[in-house]
């Protein structure tokens, strides 16, 4: 079980990340896009984490025996935590004006690939 400094680290580390991967993916850069994108994998996941170290699960934890991507459960859980919460927060947040669905998923998409990946390589 992961304790709330390493969760935090993590979570960290992921909008880090998906920070990187925003502004580098869209044009033109937004500050408003690249901060939900990086909000959204920290929340997600932190959110994640978060209940699985409050029910105590520890099975999500177990690697995939594949050497270049052992990814877990948890790992997985990370990155569709942090899709879904950034899609709702570019929904609602700065790009709540509409005819941005493919926005919204290319920026929603890279945060969940950059909290899975933090997850399977990082922590």
């Amino acid at each position: 079980m992961l304790s709330w400094s390493t969760m935090i680290y993590g979570a960290t580390l992921s909008a880090i990340a998906a920070s990187v991967l925003v502004a580098v993916a869209i044009k033109p850069r937004r500050v408003s896009l690249i901060a939900t994108g990086a909000a959204g994998a920290f929340l997600g996941s932190l959110a994640w984490n978060a209940i699985l170290h409050d029910t105590g699960e520890t099975s999500f934890f177990h690697d995939a025996p594949i050497g270049v991507l052992p990814a877990s459960w948890q790992d997985t859980g990370s990155g569709v935590f942090s899709i879904a919460l950034t899609a709702l927060a570019l929904g609602y947040g700065p790009l709540s004006g509409g005819g941005a669905g493919r926005t919204v998923a290319t920026i929603a998409s890279l945060a969940g690939v950059a909290a899975f990946l933090v997850d399977v390589y990082l922590y």
